[in-house]
């Protein structure tokens, strides 16, 4: 095979060389493409465009393939727990039991926040969305922790990561307090992350604080399933943000509000939205399923196909046990969930769904999860936010250690010619 790619325009040849990753990806590396030629590429929305190489997360959307560092989905939700991923995805490598006792207790050495920052939660109204309260504590973070992070050295930056693996969960939990008009509260050495992270949301003054085994794990693996997800709009921006040697809770706060998006993290919300809307209207699920079908119908089908995965969502196979076992478990009566089953139940056996493999996706049963859970929908993207805060962590590290330039895309420009400047009073 050629290791050069040939472009052809108005009869000259332009030569580009060919760059192949590990599992058989090709890339044609058109760095001096405009000063050879004079010319860029139009890609809107860069889906055909590589911004890097990442040694991260490998997804093969035909096939149904997701593996962090080599790993694969099924394997990691099956016999890790969140901060084995966590450590895995941003170091390279799972960590030896030295290594993630170490990780565990600097972490929760680093989970206390300044009482200050009390003082900025207060000052958000209990209406304002937690996604916009989520970004603005992350970033605060950074007036707490002046200091930049030298990128040259390991020790900085593992104090910088565990720094913010340690606070996220109390701004996350805090945010919901917040909503829920409940006091703040931190959390108990005595816990693991994710149970932790429950307590804190949960607690109620006064009362006993009591958790179902299988919540903790279905949190936990919706924690692991949403940790990283390669290119996506949220680690690009992250990456962005950060080669202009923007610090770490800076570069995470401006992958929050890309998230926040409803193109982007806001598809959970979407399916719980869409379930209220079929409730309200009577509760037929075939009904809505032959509207999903009719093309001339303005309605659409949240949480089933994906943008990516053209096959199936790897994701969808490992959690929709994990809501089964939650639905069962808490024996919640709930007629929205009642409303997802059966729409599931028809997407899962009927032939037009089935041609086009249009099944549930992840955000399909996280939204049903969360929903069981007693988490506000306008919280669920906030937990996706959590689950991803590795990810976006390992995208930063790895651009700053490469040392890569600046983010700068070009354009076509179309806008007017060169024109004359009138005063006002000729205009």
């Amino acid at each position: 095979m050629s290791d050069k790619a040939i472009l052809e325009y108005q009869g000259k040849k332009y030569e580009f060389p060919v760059t192949e990753g590990t599992e058989g990806e090709l890339g044609i590396n058109i760095k001096t493409l405009r000063s050879e030629a004079g010319m860029i590429t139009l890609d809107r929305g860069y889906k055909n465009t590589g911004s890097c190489e990442s040694a991260i997360t490998f997804l093969n959307g035909e096939e149904g393939i997701l593996r962090y560092r080599g790993y694969a989905i099924e394997d990691l939700a099956e016999k890790a727990d969140f901060l084995e991923v966590a450590y895995l995805l941003i170091f390279g490598e799972l960590p030896n039991k030295q290594q993630l006792d170490k990780f565990y207790g600097d972490i929760k050495e680093e989970s206390e926040v300044d009482e200050e920052m009390k003082k900025i939660l207060d000052g958000f109204p209990k209406a304002a969305h937690p996604m916009g309260v989520l970004a603005s504590l992350t970033s605060a973070l950074t007036a707490f922790n002046p200091g930049s992070v030298d990128v040259e050295s390991e020790e900085d930056m593992y104090k910088a990561i565990v720094k913010i693996l340690g606070k996220f969960p109390v701004l996350v939990a805090w945010t919901q307090r917040k909503k829920n008009s409940l006091p703040l509260n931190y959390g108990d050495d005595s816990l693991g992350y994710v149970e932790n992270l429950h307590k804190m949301m949960f607690e109620k003054p006064g009362k006993k604080y009591n958790v179902d085994k299988s919540v903790i794990e279905a949190l936990d693996k919706l924690l692991i399933l949403h940790a990283d997800h390669e290119q996506n709009c949220s680690a690009s921006t992250v990456r962005m943000v950060g080669s202009s040697h923007a610090g770490l809770f800076a570069s995470i706060s401006a992958g929050i509000s890309a998230l926040w998006g409803p193109l982007h993290g806001g598809a959970n919300q979407a399916v719980i939205e869409m379930l209220e809307g079929i409730k309200a209207d009577g509760g037929d699920t075939h009904k809505f399923m032959q509207k999903a079908k009719d093309k001339e119908d303005p309605f659409r089908l949240m949480g089933f196909g994906h943008r990516v995965y053209k096959n199936f969502d790897p994701r969808a196979k490992i959690i929709k046990k994990s809501a089964d076992e939650v639905l069962e478990g808490l024996g919640v009566e709930d007629p929205v969930l009642d409303i997802a089953k059966g729409l599931e139940k028809e997407a899962l056996e009927d032939d037009y769904f089935v041609k086009r493999k249009l099944y549930p996706n992840v955000d399909f049963y996280s939204g049903i999860i969360y929903r069981a859970l007693g988490i506000p929908v306008e919280m669920f993207t906030v937990m996706f936010a959590l689950g991803r805060l590795p990810g976006w962590i390992a995208q930063w590290r790895e651009m700053r250690l490469k040392k890569e330039p600046i983010g700068r895309p070009r354009q076509i420009y179309v806008g007017a010619n060169l024109r004359e400047f009138k005063e006002v009073s000729e205009r």
